[in-house]
């Protein structure tokens, strides 16, 4: 129960690294426009960009319903998703690991950043190419979603990026899991080109 609460947190299922797949499986990767590569080398740059942010979230799970919290991001590397009270619940992103901290019960999980989502996103140069492959793009009016997987298993799950075009910035997006699972986490009041502590990134250890 305690992994199962801990890899849907923020959407951070086990999509892009939980499941070892036996054997090559095809990646039926999406054929963009050029005009829609123009789209896909700004949300890089974008993200490459964005060095810090604050914001609100909401996340929604078929098993937990609704939480809010507030995440900050400090890239490369670095995440910290901070629940709203009256939930236990921490994850902190740093040193190439993913911690959540459930305070209900004192226990802490550790999962490698790069067998996560996070993975991808806090990448120092992030690139939707290569061990990452573009599944499906969709654009409706000024949001802009990419769905991937990871190139070498993608039976392992899927993430699915929600953009907003003016300005470009990260607005969220929809985790589905090798089970079938889906986590949904929504950004709202994001704030960049703050200054951020270090302190917060400071990794959950196991309380005596």
């Amino acid at each position: 129960m305690m992994l199962r609460r801990a890899v849907m947190a923020c959407g951070l299922a086990l999509a892009f690294g939980g499941t070892v797949m036996s054997g090559p499986q095809a990646v039926a990767a999406a054929s963009l426009t050029s005009a829609q590569q123009v789209w896909v080398h700004r949300i890089e740059s974008s993200l490459a960009d964005t060095k810090n942010f604050q914001a609100r979230f909401e996340q929604v799970t078929e098993q937990d319903g609704r939480s809010t919290g507030t995440v900050l991001l400090e890239r490369p590397g670095k995440m910290r998703f901070s629940y709203d009270p009256p939930s236990p619940l921490l994850l902190v992103a740093n040193e190439g690991k993913v911690v959540f901290q459930d305070r209900s019960i004192g226990q802490i999980t550790t999962i490698p950043l790069d067998h996560t989502p996070l993975g991808l996103l806090l990448r120092p140069d992030p690139r939707f190419s290569g061990d990452v492959s573009i599944l499906g793009y969709e654009q409706h009016g000024s949001e802009i979603e990419l769905r991937v997987t990871r190139t070498e298993n993608p039976g392992e799950g899927e993430m699915t990026l929600f953009f907003s075009t003016h300005p470009l910035s990260l607005k969220g997006w929809t985790v589905l899991d090798a089970q079938g699972h889906r986590t949904v986490v929504h950004f709202s009041n994001i704030q960049t080109g703050i200054s951020v502590s270090e302190d917060s990134f400071i990794l959950p250890k196991d309380e005596d």
